[in-house]
């Protein structure tokens, strides 16, 4: 991804967390960014910090028919997009029977359906150039799943699915994907009302309540830096060897380790029983 010629990024989700922090570090590298946000006024502090260098976008990424209309807009001002940050989500809690089913597609529109508009609609110009990036901000919560945010990793899983055979149809054309697996980072995801809450159902509550207090208390505590998240997904784009999968955080690593681990045992220890499975 090192080129002579300022990057241009789109990136959504670009007023806080993530996105504020990738948008920063992109234009530290003297790229171009286009920062899209469903309210523009939150972006208007980054604009100002270098406003030959950034745009702001008015975009909602669970409407498909912005979403064309957005990349367009981008196209016809950069005439390319060299990387796509879908950025933009928010946590969930609930166990799976407090879960509804307009919550649970109002998720996956966010995480999933969402993200695969907008990279079907970059994807055509990246091919054209024979190169460009994707990141996909998953999470943790995309390689494993514990009680309270199952929602929330479903659409984490069809990201990362998606997002993985992706990767081995566009590498041909020079394009890489980048999937992002954060732990607990500083940023706003815990926030006051950031945090969709499910119905509880008493049944459930020894499970899910020390996760409907416990998130909300941890906001401001998280020890992730994000900008040091930013920091390390341009330097995995830009390596000569790039990651698909990037863990980020003490937390993600340790976690991901333990549950290939897990998950390793179990497949031999059934294996036996999984080979008999055929025809003599």
């Amino acid at each position: 991804m090192t080129t002579n010629q300022p990057r241009v990024w789109l990136i959504t989700g670009a007023s806080s967390g993530f996105g504020r922090a990738i948008a920063e570090c992109a234009l530290a590298a003297g790229d171009i960014v286009v920062a899209a946000a469903r309210r523009t006024d939150a972006l208007a502090d980054l604009v100002a910090s270098a406003p030959e260098r950034v745009t702001a976008l008015a975009l909602d990424v669970t409407d498909a028919d912005r979403i064309r209309v957005a990349v367009a807009e981008v196209l016809d001002q950069h005439g390319r997009i060299d990387v796509l940050v879908n950025n933009a989500g928010r946590g969930a809690i609930g166990a799976a029977e407090e879960t509804s089913d307009s919550e649970l597609r109002a998720l996956m529109d966010l995480h999933f359906f969402g993200p695969a508009a907008l990279t079907r609609a970059a994807l055509p110009g990246m091919r054209e150039r024979g190169g460009g990036a994707i990141v996909q901000m998953s999470s943790m919560g995309g390689r494993f799943t514990f009680p309270g945010v199952g929602a929330y990793s479903a659409t984490k899983f069809a990201l990362e699915g998606w997002s993985e055979a992706l990767a081995k149809e566009v590498e041909r054309f020079g394009i890489r994907v980048l999937i992002v697996e954060p732990g607990a980072f500083r940023t706003s995801f815990n926030g006051p009302g950031a945090l969709l809450m499910s119905k509880p159902i008493a049944a459930y509550d020894d499970q899910i309540e020390p996760l409907r207090t416990g998130m909300p208390d941890d906001d401001g505590k998280q020890p992730g830096d994000p900008a040091k998240a930013a920091a390390a997904i341009l330097l995995a784009l830009d390596s000569e060897d790039p990651p698909l999968r990037l863990a980020l955080g003490n937390d993600a690593v340790d976690a991901i380790s333990e549950a290939l681990t897990d998950a390793k045992a179990e497949l031999a220890a059934w294996e036996r029983v999984g080979r008999s499975a055929v025809f003599d």
